[in-house]
């Protein structure tokens, strides 16, 4: 058989990250490529306790069909976590509850863009929306980042240049997959852009409650004065990812309009996983919870970050987040990024090229992220050792 695919498809490539899963899926590669969080802070027993009590107390109500917007307690008791805990003022918005935060991102696009039109986002950026954009034909723009953000000139120029632009994607707390976070300065100057060009913000935060140091920088949606900002969060980093659970806060009829949307694909979120979630944030101590999960990623950047420092040759640099999961390596222009990614594969320990992450990625690219969650300490240490030693051999043109 012939198989005609829609044309869409063209565009579309397997993800690198998904790929270097599969196949790094034994216990004898060290996983730098992952972004999974840490099998040490999920609540287990919790959610254990929670499931049996839903299944015993109201089982009905968790197995049968619910609401496309979501589950109604769930729903108001973020409405209420995102006022005081991002100080959103949510007048004028509602708030639908999604199957993980690439669901909202994807209908986010859906609702807005036509094919042909126009996302400008951070380049880099994260490899799942950008398939995501990809998918629905929509043209992309990469705008460079800085240490503080994306470039305001270039942002500006590119709003300037872009044929029917809709949205400003951005992710501006520990970035994916830099680990950058974007100045309180540079956010305020995103949002004057936005109004003046009359564009739409698509503000992800997956990573927003994982500030392991320094000042919280206020989201944008809390700067959202004329109803344009599409905020989107998630469970998948602070509770479980497999529970697939993440919500969309957005003016009214943004959401009247995502709701439709969402019930040509899924029809609503799976209500046992919204009810685990909703039990998480009024049964458990959630502060205490988020508290855990901060020092778990502190320790374990740290620990990446000095063995990169003790290790690496100096000609390697490194970002060093305040919180996230990733940090963002740069190769001195004499070795070869992707042969030294492939090397380092060979030599048991699984990176992402930084070129996966582009908008164009035949775009010169030094890069690499890392990833510090998801390995244990002991395969840190020894991941980065082997790193070191990859990097040498490159080095020497061996």
């Amino acid at each position: 058989m012939d198989y005609k695919f829609a044309e869409r498809m063209t565009a579309m490539k397997p993800s690198i990250i998904r790929e270097i899963l599969k196949s790094s899926g034994g216990g004898s590669v060290i996983p730098f490529a992952a972004g999974n969080p840490a099998a040490e802070t999920f609540p287990l027993e919790a959610i254990r306790s929670f499931t049996e009590s839903i299944l015993l107390e109201n089982p009905v109500a968790a197995l049968q069909y619910g609401v496309t917007e979501g589950y109604e307690p769930l729903r108001e008791r973020l409405l209420g976590h995102v006022q005081q805990r991002f100080h959103v003022d949510t007048t004028g918005n509602s708030l639908m509850v999604v199957s993980g935060a690439q669901q909202g991102i994807e209908l986010a696009a859906k609702v807005f863009c036509s094919e042909g039109d126009t996302i400008i986002c951070e380049s880099p950026s994260f490899i799942g929306s950008l398939n995501t954009f990809r998918s629905a034909g929509i043209r992309l723009a990469g705008v460079p980042m800085e240490a503080d953000g994306i470039d305001l000139e270039q942002l500006e120029a590119a709003l300037k240049r872009e044929p029917n632009v809709k949205l400003i994607y951005l992710i501006p707390s520990f970035q994916n997959p830099t680990g950058i976070t974007t100045s309180l300065e540079k956010r305020k100057g995103i949002y004057a852009l936005a109004r003046q060009y009359d564009v739409m913000i698509l503000e992800d935060n997956p990573y927003g409650e994982l500030r392991f140091q320094g000042e919280d920088v206020p989201v944008i949606k809390s700067l959202d004065t004329d109803q344009r900002v599409i905020y989107v969060g998630s469970f998948s980093k602070v509770l479980s990812a497999g529970l697939r659970v993440g919500y969309v806060l957005a003016p009214d009829e943004v959401i009247q309009k995502m709701a439709v949307a969402k019930q040509g694909e899924d029809v609503h979120t799976a209500t046992l996983p919204q009810m685990i979630a909703h039990r998480f944030m009024t049964e458990y101590d959630y502060d205490s919870h988020i508290g855990l999960v901060c020092n778990v990623y502190r320790r374990k950047s740290e620990l990446m970050l000095q063995a990169l420092e003790q290790k690496m040759d100096a000609a390697v640099t490194f970002t060093r987040p305040d919180g996230g999961l990733f940090l963002w390596c740069e190769l001195p222009a004499s070795v070869p990024m992707l042969d030294y990614c492939k090397q380092a594969a060979a030599s048991g320990v699984a990176v992402v090229p930084g070129n996966a992450f582009l908008v164009d990625e035949s775009e010169p690219c030094q890069a690499l992220r890392l990833n510090f969650s998801t390995p244990s300490d002991e395969q840190i240490v020894r991941g980065v050792d082997i790193l070191a030693q990859v990097f040498a051999q490159q080095k020497a043109g061996i």
